[in-house]
């Protein structure tokens, strides 16, 4: 069975999360501290390996007027070297605008000490950014 994995692609981390086998639902993985590409990948190999992951959803973050910025570019660039090595995984995009303020909402309202939020943010985005791609191919699935 293949598991997705959802990435929420910063400067300092990369919040990680992956699918359960039958691509309902999204659970938080790791927060992986940012150090290089190579290393970064590293990471993301041994993850892709383990857990038989066939799909990466990226979250994209674009401007409220669906414009790209320089957060944006930068997730591009990153997505680009993401698919010239991994090139037997698909690779698609996830509009993630309001997903790190969700997350942020949820931990705030979970009582989370403002130290311990910010260890698990990135994770959490990441389970909103896959979770929403499951739900909507999971409506369009259901419409077929």
């Amino acid at each position: 069975m293949e598991r997705i994995m959802g990435l929420d692609v910063g400067d300092k981390t990369i919040g990680v999360a992956i699918s359960d086998l039958l691509q309902i639902t999204a659970q938080g993985l790791i927060t992986i501290k940012r150090e290089s590409y190579e290393k970064d990948f590293n990471r993301l190999e041994a993850i892709i390996k383990e857990y038989n992951i066939k799909k990466i959803v990226v979250g994209l973050p674009k401007n409220m007027n669906n414009t790209i910025g320089p957060q944006g570019e930068k997730v591009i660039k990153f997505t680009e070297k993401l698919k010239a090595r991994f090139k037997k995984v698909e690779i698609i995009y996830e509009d993630e605008r309001l997903t790190t303020s969700a997350a942020e909402r949820l931990l705030i309202e979970g009582d989370m000490r403002r130290e311990k939020r910010k260890t698990v943010i990135d994770k959490v985005a990441a389970t909103f950014i896959l979770q929403t791609y499951l739900d909507r191919k999971g409506r369009e699935d259901n419409e077929r």
